[in-house]
């Protein structure tokens, strides 16, 4: 099993690999492989719902979002880390996470449902809560178990070194990479004993202004 842990902040790094580096260590001693995907600095466009994907399966913008789609219809589960940027996730991640997940829903590929998510989040200070409440969004609307810890996903620190003396922080990291090797191993289970997949009805859109 496979986990891929997105790092949604500029420096490859920093205080938000660290923190997702402490899960990933933890989902290795766990059994699972884990790599890491960088966002990266390069500009990435927000979604201009022109909705191409729906016909093409691929983004229109053909950058970082196809790339990690492609790697995700293989993995088995997945960690978003990003930094709050005015209590809010990167801008970067903001465009990665709607592109990545509105073009696989339109385009029908079985990227993200029922696998497990979680999101990890870094700041020096505060906006934590905010910027893990947008995170969490995207995978409950994507039909994704999400993984939790024992507090919220957070860490706090200017620097790497402050985010591994924020010692509650990183217990929370382990916990969740525990948690969530768990969960993968469970699922694993119910495919050997060949537990059926809820059924996904077709969508239904309710428009509420006529």
């Amino acid at each position: 099993m496979h986990v891929i842990l997105v790092n949604g902040s500029p420096h490859p790094h920093g205080c938000t690999y660290t923190a997702l580096e402490e899960v990933s260590s933890t989902l290795r001693e766990g059994g699972i492989e884990t790599s890491f995907f960088q966002v990266g600095t390069k500009p990435l466009a927000g979604c201009i719902d022109c909705r191409t994907c729906a016909k093409t399966g691929r983004c229109v913008f053909d950058d970082k979002v196809n790339e990690f789609v492609d790697l995700a219809e293989q993995a088995d589960g997945f960690v978003f880390g990003s930094p709050v940027h005015y209590a809010a996730a990167s801008g970067a991640m903001t465009s990665f996470m709607d592109r990545s997940f509105f073009s696989s829903m339109l385009s029908g590929r079985s990227v993200f449902r029922l696998k497990p998510g979680a999101a990890v989040v870094s700041a020096r200070r505060s906006g934590t809560t905010a910027t893990l409440d947008q995170l969490n969004k995207y995978m409950t609307w994507g039909e994704m178990p999400v993984v939790s810890s024992r507090y919220w996903n957070m860490v706090h620190g200017h620097s790497p070194d402050e985010v591994r003396r924020d010692l509650e922080g990183m217990q929370i990291m382990r916990t969740l990479g525990r948690n969530m090797a768990w969960l993968l191993a469970c699922l694993e289970a119910g495919r050997k004993t060949e537990i059926p997949r809820p059924e996904l009805e077709k969508w239904v859109g309710t428009n509420f202004i006529r």
